[in-house]
């Protein structure tokens, strides 16, 4: 069974195009740390299409959460700007990145903006 970050990013990959990054160019790499073990997943936007791996390369934002954590965001069930003000996930490089590539997550399930309505159509 696949966790909700994997499902998450290779839901992203299989898109391919991600219309609300559009107007977003850069790097992001996602470091999910659980112990001693660390995650990676590097997502590369250019202009909303998207390419995905899981690789230790260089990026512009590095983003640094627990697995668990990233699980809930993914899932609508925690918000990125809160677990960023809580200290819960932590930023390197460009922050501007980040918070474009936030609208992506889902809103929380009892939500009715357009993120869980875009969520749903995209299903």
């Amino acid at each position: 069974m696949l966790d909700a970050t994997t499902r998450f990013f290779e839901d992203l990959d299989r898109r391919g195009y991600e219309p609300l990054l559009a107007k977003t160019s850069g790097t992001l790499r996602f470091d999910l740390h659980q112990g001693a073990q660390t995650t990676h997943w590097l997502l590369q936007i250019d202009r909303g299409n998207l390419q995905i791996a899981q690789e230790d390369r260089e990026a512009d934002t590095v983003v640094g959460a627990d697995p668990r954590l990233f699980d809930a965001l993914v899932s609508g069930g925690d918000n990125a700007i809160a677990a960023l003000l809580r200290g819960d996930v932590t930023v390197v490089g460009d922050l501007r990145l980040l918070l474009q590539f936030e609208r992506v997550f889902p809103g929380p399930a009892d939500s009715r903006g357009p993120r869980r309505v875009f969520a749903r159509e995209m299903r």
